[in-house]
């Protein structure tokens, strides 16, 4: 694996100050966006905290910032020091280049609740690669009850020649979205999730679901024979032509089919595991070797 290219430095003061109406600045930001930034979160390393990326759109002729695509930007960081793999970023821009020349960098994205003094160093990276960059933060943590959205410009205040903070400053967002896009956003701030569940578990939540279903079919069925309900034709034959589709194995085969099943799934699991924990390392000595 080769070495990124770091970009590693102390971490600045951060001012934040509350949007003004006079500010001619402005983002609007499509659902996909949204949706990516959370999906990169839940995927996230066990280690990090928080991710970043990388937002791309245009300018309209008003100023307004009109982001439309996104994607992660491996990176570490620390109590004063934030680390970016700048080699990664610039080829995965280069390729959506290749595929959107209309799209081109307007930002950066992160989660968590504002800003901190790393978003200042990384803020100041991108306003290399573009000038004015905006800063859009999703609150994942549902730190006010739900996962809030905010989108902020940033200059320096300076004394002199002495650089001595930066100032965030939050900016109008427009939030695009059709209606199947609200439905999924209002059931995305109604639902958190810390991880997405592993095979096992994803595995013992269906059969926890299965049973629940079956559970349903038996009281109903129940309830059919003690004439307790009106018996339903359609449900019958659907009843029916379920259980007949089940092939016909003894619990001997049964057993053994499953446990063969599991095997070969955590074995899986386990070469995965090997697998992240040596990305883990190389990207550690990769970092601590830029650093030196």
């Amino acid at each position: 694996m080769a070495a990124p290219e770091t970009s590693a430095c102390g971490a600045g003061p951060a001012l934040l100050f509350p949007s003004s109406s006079s500010s001619s600045s402005s983002a609007r930001v499509e659902a996909v966006v949204v949706f990516t930034i959370c999906d990169s979160f839940v995927r996230r390393p066990d280690q990090a905290e928080r991710v970043i990326g990388t937002l791309l759109g245009s300018v309209l002729p008003d100023g307004t910032v009109h982001v439309r695509n996104a994607y992660v930007v491996p990176h570490s960081e620390s109590a004063d020091q934030v680390a970016l793999d700048i080699e990664y970023h610039h080829n995965m821009y280069a390729s959506h280049q290749k595929v959107n020349p209309k799209e081109v960098l307007v930002g950066w994205f992160s989660t968590g609740f504002g800003v901190s003094g790393g978003s200042t160093l990384i803020h100041e990276f991108y306003s290399r690669e573009v000038q004015s960059p905006i800063h859009l933060t999703v609150d994942t943590g549902f730190t006010m009850g739900e996962a809030s959205i905010k989108a902020y410009v940033s200059s320096n205040l300076s004394l002199g020649d002495r650089h001595l903070a930066a100032q965030f400053q939050e900016i109008p967002l427009d939030l695009k979205m059709l209606d199947a896009e609200k439905v999924g956003f209002e059931m995305l701030k109604s639902t958190m999730v810390e991880k997405l569940p592993n095979d096992l578990e994803g595995m013992e939540s269906s059969m926890q679901k299965l049973y629940a279903l079956i559970d349903e079919i038996y009281k109903y069925v129940d309830d059919i024979v003690e004439a307790r309900v009106a018996p339903d034709n359609k449900i019958g034959r659907f009843i029916a032509d379920t259980v007949s589709s089940m092939p016909k194995l003894s619990p001997a085969s049964f057993d053994r089919l499953f446990n063969d099943k599991i095997q070969d799934n955590l074995a899986l699991v386990y070469l995965s595991s090997i697998t992240r924990t040596q990305i883990a390392v190389a990207e550690k000595l990769n970092t601590a070797a830029q650093v030196l």
